[in-house]
């Protein structure tokens, strides 16, 4: 009992210790964030002039925010969740081959998918804009999609695998024996089960495409397909003295990613590691 006593106050120093050292930590990662909003609250301040903490609360820059780069957010939701559907059809079919088909030097397959992960994006932007002008898809919708799709690919790839691997073989067994052939085994059994790590692969999936600046930037030569990120990169060029509206554009550009996160997190939690316990 005397060695516990003794240990208690040192056990709680170092809990108390890395209580603190965790909040600072956050605390530092969080402080741009904090900042773009306090500049955004505050539009008629100049970048150097902005007080710590506002006085007031003025949505000024927001309303104009939107009115500039409202249509910006329409489309770069409807790229990404297109590219989301895109990378979702494509990666979950190559999981499950991977995981349960038994194919020859699929490990192989699996180390390429990561190695591509390591190619520079302007490297493959450039590569596709020369495809893209021979298929007609520059400064189209559905050519974004393709491209930004091309980014949560191979990360859908080798979670939905690792996890479809955990999956009992008797389970599958028993629908096929229920007369269920391997596209329904796939849709009705294989699919609900992996539901978590498919709520995972689709917002990383999101994730990439919401945030994507190279290929927007390289596949698009008009305006016609403008996403948020290119639009804000515009907009610092046609309005560098107006911050306001700029970190305005830029907290609302945060939002749609930030509701996702809150609404999947213990999906993604359940997603990551489900496929590392047999």
């Amino acid at each position: 009992m005397t060695e516990m006593a003794a240990h208690t106050p040192t056990a709680s120093r170092r809990r108390w210790g890395s209580t603190v050292a965790g909040v600072l930590i956050l605390g530092v990662m969080l402080f741009p964030l904090y900042w773009m909003l306090n500049t955004a609250l505050q539009p008629e301040s100049g970048l150097l002039q902005v007080d710590p903490v506002p006085s007031g609360v003025d949505l000024s820059g927001f309303s104009k925010a939107l009115t500039d780069q409202g249509g910006h957010l329409l489309t770069s939701l409807l790229v990404s969740f297109g590219a989301v559907a895109i990378c979702l059809a494509i990666s979950a079919p190559a999981a499950y081959g991977l995981a349960r088909f038994g194919l020859r030097g699929s490990r192989t397959i699996v180390f390429g998918t990561l190695i591509t992960q390591m190619v520079p994006g302007i490297v493959i932007a450039n590569a596709l804009y020369n495809s893209y002008v021979d298929l007609g898809l520059v400064n189209s919708y559905f050519g974004l999609m393709l491209a930004d799709a091309s980014l949560g690919i191979p990360f859908s790839i080798v979670l939905m695998r690792s996890f479809m691997v955990s999956i009992p073989g008797e389970v599958i067994e028993a629908a096929e024996i229920d007369g269920a052939g391997p596209v329904r085994v796939f849709l009705r059994v294989v699919l609900p089960m992996s539901r978590n790590s498919l709520i995972t692969s689709g917002l990383f999936a999101f994730l990439f495409s919401w945030s994507d600046f190279m290929f927007a930037l390289t596949l698009n030569t008009t305006d016609d397909v403008k996403p948020i990120t290119l639009g804000i990169y515009q907009y610092i060029g046609a309005h560098v003295g107006d911050w306001g509206s700029v970190m305005a554009a830029s907290v609302l550009s945060a939002v749609p990613a930030a509701i996702l996160l809150v609404l999947a997190q213990k999906y993604i939690a359940a997603g990551i590691s489900g496929g590392s316990v047999k």
